[in-house]
């Protein structure tokens, strides 16, 4: 097997975790800490799935650098010239700096003063976040598939 499909394997494993442990999230952990008012299934969901979810994302990350330079040749081009993959690759990368901005601000500012009261703040960060992740799966498979237009 070439290292190709390696790299596609090792993709497609970190977007299953990362999308994944944030619709956990949304659909199991959040409405019971709703229902129970209190933020301590969050705050423990997140201490473990943080790891699993930065390990996720840096796997991403590395992977999708390496599978981009697949669909693009010469990376100084990708503004002056871009293909379609080349302009898919180009909102993946937005996408991803929103979601590590995101990310950062979760764990810098919300997740520290998360309270009962700050939960639907929190609840609407996630929300976010995940749409922006399926979005960056949703242009992944546009590079794949040779785009998002038939």
């Amino acid at each position: 097997m070439n290292v190709y499909r390696y790299l596609v394997m090792a993709h497609l494993l970190g977007a299953s975790a990362w999308i994944g442990g944030h619709l956990v999230l949304l659909g199991v952990v959040l409405p019971g800490a709703r229902r129970a008012g209190s933020v301590a299934g969050v705050l423990e969901f997140e201490h473990r799935f943080g790891r699993i979810g930065l390990l996720a994302l840096v796997v991403q990350v590395a992977s999708g650098a390496l599978l981009a330079t697949r669909w693009i040749d010469d990376w100084r081009t990708i503004f002056s010239a871009p293909t379609p993959a080349g302009h898919l690759i180009i909102a993946k990368i937005v996408l991803l700096a929103l979601i590590m901005a995101l990310a950062r601000h979760a764990t810098r500012r919300v997740l520290p003063a998360l309270t009962a009261t700050t939960l639907g703040r929190f609840a609407f960060h996630a929300w976010v976040v995940t749409a922006l992740s399926v979005l960056l799966l949703v242009c992944g498979v546009g590079v794949r598939t040779g785009g998002l237009v038939p």
